[in-house]
């Protein structure tokens, strides 16, 4: 009696798979981010408190853990840093910006719109891929930027853009090529070119280790947060 051994059957049954999908015309979907299974385990307290007179006055100061972030609303009248923006949930940015409705807002980039995650979405996101490194040109200009959500940019603040998560959420950004891993605040849009799943702070770049370099291999994962 012949019998078929292990290899045999696996050929034979990928055979099969491949043939069916022909006759059935398969197709796979591709997802424009990575969602992981479950949350991630573990949470950090978030800490915050607000800059009430004096130098800074208006900034919220969070804490995540060992970083620390400072937050202050922009002036309306300021640019974005992102100026090819064109509309936010299908008004001009700033409309969007004023009437709080950014978060997760779908919003148009030169004719292309993109549409956010949810925020149960996020809380599952992960994702590798390139990183690289923007807002360095502002100090040059007059004046300051505000971010998608209508924060003050500071390039040298620990913050980053993405194209698909809510605004904002904290992410873990780990520099696959060295081993760093900063927490960044996720506020801005961007990067709009093809191959790159965030775009960091220059200080933030400085911190992983690639600002000379430009681009790096990276990890980004949400950070499961509760307010303190």
């Amino acid at each position: 009696m012949n019998t078929l051994c292990p290899r045999s059957v696996l050929l034979s049954l990928s055979l099969l798979a491949f043939l069916a999908c022909g006759l059935l015309a398969c197709s796979v979907a591709k997802a424009p981010y990575n969602v992981t299974k479950g949350a991630l385990k573990g949470t950090y307290l978030v800490t915050r408190y607000a800059v009430k007179g004096g130098v800074g006055a208006g900034t919220v100061v969070y804490h995540v853990g060992r970083f620390t972030f400072k937050v202050a609303k922009a002036p309306i009248e300021w640019p974005l840093v992102r100026e090819d923006i064109e509309s936010i949930d299908d008004v001009p940015p700033k409309k969007a910006i004023e009437r709080d409705r950014v978060k997760n807002s779908p919003y148009v980039v030169r004719g292309k719109r993109y549409e956010p995650m949810s925020v149960a979405q996020a809380k599952k996101y992960r994702e590798r891929g390139v990183a690289s490194w923007y807002g360095e040109k502002t100090r040059r200009q007059a004046g300051g930027h505000m971010t998608a959500n209508g924060e003050v940019f500071d390039p040298d603040e620990l913050t980053a853009a993405h194209k698909h998560l809510p605004l904002p959420t904290y992410v873990q950004v780990s520099n696959l090529e060295n081993g760093r891993s900063i927490i960044v605040r996720v506020n801005d849009r961007g990067p709009f070119k093809k191959g790159r799943i965030i775009d960091l702070s220059a200080g933030a770049a400085r911190r992983l280790g690639f600002y000379e370099k430009g681009t790096a291999w990276v990890q980004v994962k949400t950070m499961p947060t509760r307010e303190g």
